[in-house]
């Protein structure tokens, strides 16, 4: 069961969805992403400091899903896009060749978004991502994801997410991408 913070009494299968402060907690955040994205102790040392970089930003925020015991399964963070970020830079000649550029404007960017394997499948992911964009100013939101079937992206085209440009690589990325976007506020169920 999802419980936002101060909605009833919690239950032991309770998982709380509510802001996070992914500086303090970002071990265990990158804890979970190594679990579900399947990182070695090198990949999660480079993230670390990308991580904390990116909650330098402006506008940058983040939430978690956390146990009645605190612990914390799932998370997301984003931030309004900036074109001079480094994501930007490489998706760019990409949306353009598609005639999508201009996605990269007036964009809330979703950095990233894991949950725990064992608490996948419980609409963790789809709360934590219509949360976030529903405090978002911008009119849309974009994001990349592996470009494949999976069921992220099952997730991200169920929101309203579509594919701006596909087979997308970044440096160092051992599989191709995709740049999905969508408007706001997503698509609810």
């Amino acid at each position: 069961m999802l419980r936002f913070p101060g909605q009833g009494p919690s239950n032991p299968d309770d998982v709380v969805i509510g802001p996070l402060d992914l500086a303090a907690r970002v071990d265990e955040a990158l804890a979970v992403q190594a679990v579900a994205f399947g990182l070695g102790a090198e990949e999660v040392a480079v993230r670390r400091q990308i991580v904390l970089r990116h909650l330098s930003h402006p506008g940058a925020r983040a939430l978690g899903a956390t146990t009645p015991r605190g612990r914390l399964v799932g998370f997301v963070y984003g931030m309004p896009n900036d074109r001079t970020h480094w994501w930007s830079t490489v998706v760019e000649p990409y949306l353009r060749a598609q005639g999508h550029e201009s996605w990269l404007d007036d964009s809330f960017v979703i950095t990233e978004l894991h949950v725990h394997p064992h608490y996948q499948n419980r609409g963790i992911g789809r709360s934590l991502i219509t949360t976030i964009t529903d405090g978002a100013t911008e009119p849309r939101s974009i994001l990349s994801a592996i470009d494949t079937d999976s069921p992220a992206r099952g997730l991200y085209h169920s929101l309203g997410y579509e594919d701006l440009a596909r087979q997308v690589l970044f440096p160092s990325a051992p599989k191709p991408y995709a740049v999905m976007g969508a408007p706001l506020p997503l698509r609810r169920r």
